[in-house]
C-alpha cells in the first residue's frame, strides 16, 4: 500500500503546483479587470457615496466651499454650506477632499437623483428668492431666478428687475443671497 499513499501524495503535491500556478496568473487578470472597471467610475458615482457627510470642493469661478453634501443628481450636486445651500454643477468641481471611498453607480441611482439641473433651477424660481449666480469667469449677478429654459436660467436683477439671462454652460453655482437683517 507504500506506493498508493506515494501516488496520491504525488497527486497532491501536482494539484498544489497546479493551483499556486492558477493563482498566480489569476492575480493579474484581476488586478486588470479592476483597473477596467474602476476607470467607468464617474466623479458623481463617488460623490453620491458620500451624502450626508461632510465634504470640501474647490470650485472653478467660485473657489473652496467646505459643508455637508446634501444631493448629488445628473450633473449637479447640493450642498449646505453654514446654514446656505449651494447648487452646484459637477463640470465646475474642480477638486474634491472628503470623497467616500465607496461609489454609487448611476443605475443604482433613484429617478428623482437623475433629474438635470433645470430642475433645482426651476424649484429655485419656485421660491422666488435673491440669488448670487456664480459664473465661469469668476464673475456672479445677483437675481431672483424667474424661470429655467433648455440651456439658460432667466433671472430679475437690480433694483429695475431687468430681465438677465445666464446660460447654463457659463453657470458654476448658485447660492441664496444671505439675509440683510
Amino acid at each position: 500500500m507504500a506506493w498508493e499513499e506515494q501516488v496520491f501524495s504525488l497527486l497532491e503535491d501536482l494539484e498544489q503546483q497546479a493551483e499556486a500556478l492558477y493563482a498566480a496568473e489569476r492575480g493579474p487578470e484581476l488586478a486588470d479587470r479592476a483597473r477596467a472597471e474602476y476607470a467607468s467610475v464617474t466623479l458623481a458615482a463617488r460623490l453620491a457615496a458620500g451624502v450626508g457627510e461632510p465634504i470640501a470642493l474647490e470650485v472653478r469661478g467660485v473657489g473652496r466651499l467646505v459643508g455637508v453634501l446634501d444631493r448629488v443628481s445628473a450633473g449637479w450636486l447640493r450642498l449646505q454650506v453654514a446654514g446656505q445651500e449651494w447648487v452646484v454643477r459637477t463640470s465646475a468641481v474642480v477638486e474634491v477632499r472628503g470623497a467616500s471611498p465607496r461609489a454609487v453607480p448611476e443605475v443604482a441611482w433613484s429617478v428623482a437623483d437623475r433629474v438635470g439641473v433645470g430642475s433645482a433651477l426651476r424649484r429655485l424660481a419656485d421660491e422666488a428668492l435673491p440669488c448670487w449666480w456664480h459664473r465661469l469667469d469668476g464673475a456672479r449677478t445677483e437675481g431672483v431666478p424667474v424661470r429655467a429654459g433648455a440651456d439658460f436660467v432667466e433671472l430679475r436683477s437690480g433694483a429695475s428687475g431687468e430681465s438677465v439671462l445666464v446660460a447654463l454652460d457659463a453657470l458654476v453655482a448658485v447660492c441664496q443671497v444671505a439675509s440683510r437683517s
